[in-house]
């Protein structure tokens, strides 16, 4: 039976209805917790629980997606020799980005109060890195190409969850984007359906770590209220 002949079986929804009050506390509380979330670069070789990782892949699979294709594959390792391969390979694309012009002008300077550099020695500090691929399409039982839709999309808001389940769990990460980024289908051995999205670093931050003292845009700046009174 093909996607368009089957129907997915309906079934009640009823999540708790809270008091304004009570659900008003929550979203206060955890706008809280994560506007201390910050990227990290400074990490902690500290052991990380396999379950942990496992139960921020499986948040992140309960994101939205299109036509519920679920179109993402999250590649953990923790192999030290791998995890060393993944440095190099990521600070060969990275110098050429930063000091032979891959990134304009522009980029750098937007950068440079960040403290970037090409190094990543994290990379093999952290316990885990965990790619993330999306998958461009999937496949049905018999072989034949099975098409997704919305995958950058989908696979964004998965990547968001990651990131929140493992700064729920006191976990940090960085979402590092080398590019280009094949090496990683390459290194990783994945098929040419999977495309690499984002790559985490895993792991506790540093006792010594900082990170840049930073200030998110103001609620006014990021919300416009459609009040009905625009002509």
């Amino acid at each position: 039976m093909t996607d368009s002949e089957s129907k997915h079986r309906h079934v009640p929804y009823r999540p708790d209805r809270l008091p304004h009050e009570e659900a008003l506390e929550r979203g206060r509380a955890f706008f809280r917790e994560f506007d201390a979330r910050r990227s990290v670069r400074h990490f902690s070789d500290q052991a990380v629980p396999r379950e942990a990782i496992e139960l921020a892949v499986r948040t992140a699979s309960t994101a939205p997606s299109g036509a519920h294709r679920q179109p993402w594959r999250f590649v953990a390792i923790d192999n030290p020799a791998l995890k060393s391969q993944i440095r190099k390979a990521a600070e060969h694309e990275e110098k050429i980005s930063y000091e032979q012009g891959r990134m304009p002008p522009d980029w750098l300077k937007a950068l440079a109060p960040l403290g970037t550099t090409w190094e990543k020695p994290y990379l093999e500090t952290v316990p885990y890195i965990v790619v993330l691929f999306e998958e461009i399409h999937s496949f049905e039982d018999d072989g034949s190409k099975r098409k997704n839709y919305y995958v950058r999309e989908s696979v964004g808001i998965a990547a968001g969850l990651f990131v929140a389940a493992l700064h729920r769990m006191g976990l940090s990460t960085l979402t590092h984007t080398p590019s280009p980024m094949a090496f990683l289908t390459k290194l990783l051995g994945r098929p040419k359906n999977e495309r690499p999205f984002i790559l985490f670093p895993v792991g506790y931050p540093a006792p010594d770590a900082t990170v840049p003292d930073i200030q998110r845009k103001s609620l006014d700046n990021v919300i416009v209220w459609n009040t009905g009174d625009h002509e």
